[in-house]
């Protein structure tokens, strides 16, 4: 597994079967770590950076997923690094298949109480044999936060997936994993229990294969608007360091 720096974030040149493969490792070993699995896109580029908790834990995150188009594309005219996308949202769910087929326990944190529940009954029916062994929506408040966590280490739960939107779920982990006793593979998985919930609709595969999900979902929540206005200043960002990258490979010839 190679990782690329793309301007302020990297991002990792991996397979969903590489990243399978490692989840499985992950679980496996006798070692009391806790790895971790983050989503690398372009606004994440903005955002992560300005907290230095969120910023260190991102960057020594185990996996960092090649969520967004943007950061593809950055890593091919950079590197020349040919990577396909791999959305966060559906490694969560490839994970629930090999949890599912291997007999790993979840557990399943954040959202609202409705979406959260919706959402395990939802991946309960459709991954036959999967063992959610507990879940939480994602408003409990700090004084209760122990509370979680021991619920979290009382049913012995080895996934544990994180929807609390980033950067706060990179936050949460950042300061409760190494409270975590069995948990050896936790994802930051966002909104994706809206999603799974029905609640936010995700763009039709047709828009997924030409890598317009993002515009999809532009037309889809205006408001979105706020967060995405950042891409053509990453787009420009980019441009930029490929033309430095150029003069600098030529300066040294």
């Amino acid at each position: 597994m190679q990782r690329l720096k793309i301007l302020n974030i990297w991002v990792d040149s991996i397979t969903k079967e590489e990243c399978l493969k490692k989840i499985e490792e992950f679980i496996q070993t006798k070692e009391k770590k806790v790895h971790v699995i983050f989503a690398s896109n372009p606004e994440k580029n903005f955002s992560v950076p300005k907290d230095a908790v969120v910023y260190n834990t991102f960057r020594n995150a185990d996996i960092l997923l090649p969520d967004g188009i943007g950061v593809v594309l950055a890593a091919r005219l950079l590197y020349g690094v040919k990577i396909r996308r791999l959305p966060g949202a559906d490694m969560m769910e490839e994970i629930c298949k090999l949890a599912a087929k291997k007999g790993y326990k979840v557990f399943i944190y954040g959202a609202k109480e409705e979406v959260n529940k919706k959402a395990v009954d939802i991946l309960i029916k459709k991954y036959r044999g999967l063992n959610i062994v507990g879940r939480s929506h994602g408003y409990v408040k700090e004084k209760d936060m122990d509370k979680l966590i021991e619920k979290i280490n009382n049913v012995k739960a080895e996934i544990l997936f994180v929807a609390l939107g980033s950067p706060k779920q990179e936050r949460w982990i950042a300061e409760y994993k190494n409270k975590l006793d069995t948990v050896k593979v936790c994802q930051g998985i966002g909104g994706t229990l809206d999603t799974i919930a029905g609640n936010v609709k995700r763009a039709p595969v047709f828009w997924q294969k030409l890598n317009l999900e993002w515009l999809y979902r532009l037309i889809s929540e205006p408001k979105r608007i706020k967060r995405q206005k950042v891409l053509p200043v990453f787009a420009f960002l980019i441009l930029m360091e490929k033309v430095r990258l150029v003069y600098v490979s030529k300066k040294e010839i």
